[in-house]
């Protein structure tokens, strides 16, 4: 479904991505991991052309990624995004927000679009929602419409990029709660977070990013208990606390 081959992003003199190999099947479950500034938001990035990469080959569902903007419309049909901020249009309501991209962009009619739109936001147990406007949700709220409103494209791949550090606490695990049921009906995910038991319940393969490169990646009873390189032993040794 996804292939990166020895690509590398420079910002002027500074190597964002360096010789990154990647591979994703259609329906497999990857999460990325490491410290800030680690590069794998840029990573996922380069994958929907959000971010243009300097050297290498991106492949998505077979189309290679270029500069080219008709590539560009096509990849990002099949690439749904969500962000650590929501990136709602506060002046539409939940229900517009998601008819948005499939009318303009699928060419849908109205009543499809809102079909579909209804049955994702029920999906994510947020229907009761759906005549609000952004500022009158909870940011857990906002984030479980944006994961609508990603889906109402009918996308083969979801990427998330830290979608829950921006929440409270307590509404980290209603977003969760929705990437788990999305991981389950086998959606293929990219997942850059630092929740480490989604990584253990969800991941087919967690990846372990540090200075712009692809350290180490495994499954996860493997990554968590063996781990093979010294940094990724500091870093779990952080954010597990042992």
């Amino acid at each position: 479904m996804i292939a990166m081959e020895h690509v590398d992003k420079w910002y002027g003199q500074y190597q964002a991505l360096t010789d990154i190999n990647l591979s994703v099947r259609a329906g497999e479950k990857i999460v990325l991991c490491g410290p800030s500034g680690s590069g794998k938001s840029t990573l996922i990035r380069c994958i929907n052309h959000l971010e243009s990469y300097s050297k290498g080959r991106i492949l998505v569902d077979g189309i290679p990624l270029t500069n080219d903007s008709k590539t560009i419309g096509a990849v990002r049909a099949e690439v749904g995004m969500v962000f650590q901020q929501f990136n709602l249009f506060p002046h539409l309501t939940v229900l517009e927000n998601c008819t948005l991209s499939p009318l303009n962009t699928r060419k849908q009619t109205k009543a499809q679009a809102e079909a579909t739109a209804r049955r994702l936001l029920d999906r994510v147990r947020i229907l009761d929602q759906a005549d609000k406007y952004p500022a009158q949700l909870s940011g857990g709220q906002q984030q479980r419409v944006a994961i609508a409103r990603a889906l109402c494209m009918e996308p083969k791949v979801m990427l998330f990029d830290e979608p829950t550090s921006a929440l409270d606490p307590e509404m980290v695990k209603e977003v969760l709660d929705v990437m788990v049921g999305l991981a389950n009906d086998g959606m293929t995910m990219i997942c850059v977070t630092h929740e480490m038991g989604f990584a253990r319940a969800v991941a087919d393969r967690v990846i372990f990013m540090a200075g712009g490169e692809i350290v180490e990646e495994g499954p996860p009873k493997q990554f968590f208990q063996n781990p093979k390189h010294e940094r990724t032993r500091a870093f779990l040794g952080d954010i597990l606390g042992h």
